[in-house]
């Protein structure tokens, strides 16, 4: 039996202040992405001389009042982790519908402050 799973669980730098985003439909989310560094296929190749780190920036929302209000507090370059879900929300822009696939976040906490102030 085949068992499917949408769990994800990101540990990295945030990039920038989180956004606060209101809706068309009132809601109110806030968005945020995570800088994460990406798995090499062996060692030897990360390591390499002249080769930069790879990373990936994963954008991430909040949509609990909890949530948001925890991650309002975070400051670019800190080390956090995040656990959630992978979405793909659909919306209309310029005449057109669009979509994003992003991390919707059901946990987050810091783990270390950046030193930068």
């Amino acid at each position: 039996m085949e068992v499917a799973t949408n769990d994800v669980r990101l540990v990295g730098r945030l990039t920038a202040e989180p956004a606060v985003v209101e809706l068309p439909s009132g809601d109110t989310l806030i968005t945020f992405r995570i800088s994460v560094p990406r798995a090499s296929p062996t060692r030897a190749a990360s390591s390499a001389p002249g080769k930069g780190q790879r990373v990936d920036s994963v954008p991430c929302t909040a949509w609990t009042p909890r949530l948001r209000r925890s991650i309002l507090a975070w400051r670019p370059g800190d080390l956090v982790e995040v656990s959630g879900a992978v979405r793909c929300r659909f919306y209309q822009a310029g005449g057109a519908t669009r979509s994003r696939v992003e991390v919707e976040a059901a946990a987050a906490r810091i783990i270390r402050r950046s030193s930068a102030a």
